[in-house]
């Protein structure tokens, strides 16, 4: 049995024993559409005993440490009645290990979350050369760049704090680790050019370390990480039910 491996399973039994704990977790917005959209902002936490009263077109997106349910309007939902079914699996589990992208090799990486034939980043923390915006870096020590385009060699340059510095892709690889000659700080931003394609990302620091799903789901809403947000939303959809009073 390979370490990564043995790794992933402590991450699957990590994710299991949160689910076991997601009765005193809390529920949250992560997306809402629709008339009422104002009324259920990202990041709104909702007790156990409230209730969401939505109209015609309301779409919102609800979030605890089991995972996620969507509700749909017209209708009144009762929050307990419309807590998320456990999510699982090693899709999951490893999209939300850290201990995984420090053993991340320069190798190809297939698959990932998202629809068949739309690569996306298979783990949480990695940083997506072509995502513009607010980047949750859990360790900085060890943030690896992504890239979704395998097919051929790149240099990707990255500017920052007065530096500057290059990261490599061999062809058929996905990922790189990043310059160390360019130290990730807190609030810092840094240009990254991909192929002529220049996206700046601005980090931000976070202990998600033991973290359950609505934790980090919170945290990166608090800190407006929200390509990294809708990579967890969607990883953590089950199959689409509500529940109405």
């Amino acid at each position: 049995m390979t370490w990564d491996r043995i790794a992933l399973r402590g991450a699957i039994a990590g994710l299991a024993l949160a689910l076991g704990s997601a009765a005193i977790a809390d529920t949250i917005v992560v997306r809402a559409s629709g008339p009422s959209a104002k009324n259920y902002p990202p990041g709104r936490k909702l007790a156990e005993s409230g209730a969401l009263a939505l109209q015609p077109g309301d779409v919102v997106t609800l979030l605890d440490a089991k995972g996620t349910r969507t509700l749909r309007g017209p209708g009144n939902f009762n929050v307990a009645a419309a807590n998320a079914a456990p999510a699982g699996g090693v899709a999951l589990a490893a999209l939300l290990d850290t201990k995984r992208v420090r053993r991340a090799r320069t190798g190809a990486v297939r698959g990932g979350v998202g629809q068949p034939g739309t690569p996306r980043r298979p783990n949480l923390w990695l940083a997506d050369v072509a995502t513009p915006g607010a980047l949750c870096v859990a360790d900085p020590a060890t943030l690896k760049l992504w890239r979704a385009d395998t097919t051929r060699a790149a240099t990707v340059q990255i500017a920052g704090g007065g530096a500057q510095a290059t990261a490599s892709f061999a062809a058929g690889e996905a990922i790189a680790a990043w310059p160390a000659a360019l130290p990730v700080r807190d609030g810092a931003s840094y240009r990254v050019s991909a192929d002529g394609h220049p996206a700046e990302i601005r980090v931000a620091l976070i202990d998600a370390g033991t973290a359950g799903m609505d934790t980090i789901a919170s945290t990166l809403i608090a800190h407006g990480c929200t390509a990294q947000l809708d990579l967890l939303v969607d990883a953590a959809a089950p199959a689409d039910t509500a529940a109405k009073d």
